[in-house]
């Protein structure tokens, strides 16, 4: 496993690279928020999150992860891979026929890391909690993170799931928020204002966090470590992390249009020139 920040960084571009070639291929699939978040899973998996290989799906004493906004699959399929739980070259069959890695994350088909299936959006963080609640009961010592988009909590289930955390006290769960200010329909602002979001979640009786830099690594390893901190003080944790849909490439950047639509050749060309590496490990 990469530990370096310099290595990490290294695996982000790489991991960028994954995400536009995947989509590219099949010409389908969600690249802005997923070229949004690569730092949050490179962190969480390269530094943060405690966790054993080969896989299991129960994850006794280790930590649990849930992606709950699962149209962001290209990334997390790649930090999956990259970090060596399943071979990279696996890459290539993202979205076609008999393959692991279907569009929407899914638990038939046993793909190693995935442990909910997710993609209809507003369940992850209820999953989640009972993870969370259930570590408790076995006495396990370890933390449930989870990832929501912040047009996901326009959902109602979040909200209940929201007033479930606080009230029975589920400590030892860290919630992000991917902060991007853009859904499939446009601005956040524009289609369901989210308003005082962190003054709300607070409200809600969490622990409530705040990164304006969510695209840069060492930010972003040092919220999650410090959420981590604030565990086990009787209330659910939640970061709101700021981050940037499309980031990396200038011309997915600044806009919605990106959530769900796949580059050309052209596009993934140019893509890919701004995301050069000197030795670059593609599948």
């Amino acid at each position: 496993m990469s530990t370096s920040t310099a290595e990490l960084k290294t695996l982000a571009t790489q991991i960028r690279r994954d995400i536009l070639r995947m989509v590219h291929a099949v010409n389908s699939g969600h690249p802005g928020g997923s070229l949004g978040c690569t730092e949050f899973f490179v962190a969480l998996y390269g530094k943060v999150m405690e966790y054993k290989l080969p896989f299991t799906m129960a994850g006794k004493n280790e930590d649990l992860f849930f992606l709950s906004n699962g149209h962001i699959s290209p990334v997390f399929y790649s930090t999956l891979a990259r970090f060596g739980f399943f071979p990279v070259q696996e890459l290539s069959t993202f979205r076609k026929l008999d393959s692991r890695l279907q569009g929407h994350p899914t638990t038939h088909e046993g793909l190693p890391g995935v442990r909910v299936a997710s993609g209809s959006l507003g369940q992850g963080l209820s999953v989640a909690l009972g993870a969370a609640q259930g570590k408790k009961l076995d006495e396990d010592k370890n933390l449930v993170y989870t990832l929501h988009g912040d047009g996901e909590l326009e959902e109602g289930q979040i909200w209940e799931a929201l007033m479930y955390g606080a009230a029975k006290k589920v400590d030892n769960i860290i919630a992000t928020i991917d902060y991007n200010g853009r859904q499939i329909d446009g601005d956040t602002d524009d289609v369901l204002s989210l308003g005082d979001l962190h003054a709300k979640l607070e409200a809600f009786g969490w622990i409530v966090l705040e990164e304006k830099n969510g695209n840069d690594l060492e930010a972003v390893i040092a919220i999650l470590e410090r959420a981590k901190a604030e565990t086990g003080k009787g209330k659910p944790v939640a970061i709101m992390l700021h981050t940037e849909m499309g980031n990396g490439v200038d011309f997915m950047m600044g806009s919605h249009k990106w959530h769900g639509k796949a580059p050309n050749d052209e596009q993934l060309a140019n893509a890919l020139g701004q995301l050069a590496l000197d030795t670059p490990q593609d599948y």
